[in-house]
């Protein structure tokens, strides 16, 4: 308790350099406990990485945090100041951008049209009706993608026919587009491989450059660790503590995770047991 008090100091950024904040944030439902005074602190242009196994709370805090479920208890802060977000386009208004694991893409529309995702750039057809600029959208698409690193032949192309983690890229690369100062990235190399994972991690690393503020969730330690400044733990809904990464190795984190001296304990039992 008392190192996790210890590093929660150290990491107490000044109000001007957090963009977002929790403060003793707790979530229920019913009489369940998803969330119980979890406090977290995001400073701007960094990758906080949020680990915890499943069951751990890391979905009710996205949700949280993106806008979705308002706090039971505790206040949320972005800039500073207290906000109460009604839905998801409230997080959005301020630049906090979700990218979900299932990405919102559709598999049949082209490159293009994924993303711009309804926020198509117009133009007038006759001088009279409002259409989609196509050729502009493609070559917007296009262009934003290549400085991410992603370079697309045929943005015409539907999207279907990219990589899983391409898909992940572009996901990303659009929130960046349209003016995200907040990535929450929900498991982005889950269902990923090596290659594919490193590009994902490539593009947080680029986004970090940019200034932009980056939350990694995951339950991979080893996806985590390379690319995090900070790292908040998660076990039943409750934060398990805030490491820099000069504070605690990538040996202690997943310690942390695996259980720790609990599960030594048990181990040691298990070898001790007559079957």
């Amino acid at each position: 308790m008392e190192e996790t008090m210890m590093n929660d100091v150290a990491l107490s950024p000044s109000a001007e350099d957090t963009i977002l904040a929790l403060e003793n944030v707790s979530r229920y439902f019913g009489n369940v406990i998803a969330l119980k005074d979890v406090t977290l602190k995001l400073r701007r242009g960094e990758v906080h990485c949020l680990l915890g196994d499943n069951g751990a709370g890391k979905s009710t805090l996205i949700k949280t945090l993106a806008g979705v479920h308002a706090p039971s208890e505790g206040i949320y802060r972005v800039d500073g100041q207290p906000v109460h977000f009604a839905s998801p386009k409230d997080a959005l208004d301020l630049g906090i951008a979700t990218v979900y694991q299932d990405l919102a893409l559709v598999p049949l529309l082209s490159i293009a049209r994924n993303f711009f995702m309804g926020r198509e750039p117009q133009k007038k057809l006759f001088g009279i009706l409002n259409t989609i600029d196509i050729e502009l959208a493609a070559t917007t698409a296009r262009e934003k993608l290549a400085e991410m690193g992603i370079h697309v032949r045929d943005p015409h192309q539907p999207i279907g026919t990219m990589s899983g983690g391409e898909r992940q890229c572009l996901a990303i690369a659009r929130a960046i587009y349209f003016g995200a100062r907040v990535l929450i990235l929900d498991e982005p190399t889950a269902a990923l491989g090596v290659k594919q994972s490193f590009n994902v991690l490539k593009l947080i690393h680029k986004a970090r450059e940019r200034g932009i503020s980056v939350i990694f969730i995951t339950h991979n330690v080893h996806h985590a660790y390379p690319i995090g400044d900070s790292f908040t733990l998660l076990n039943r809904g409750r934060s398990m503590g805030t490491f820099t990464k000069d504070t605690i190795s990538k040996e202690a984190v997943l310690d942390m995770m695996a259980g720790g001296a609990e599960m030594q304990k048990m181990i040691a039992e298990l070898d001790g047991a007559t079957i």
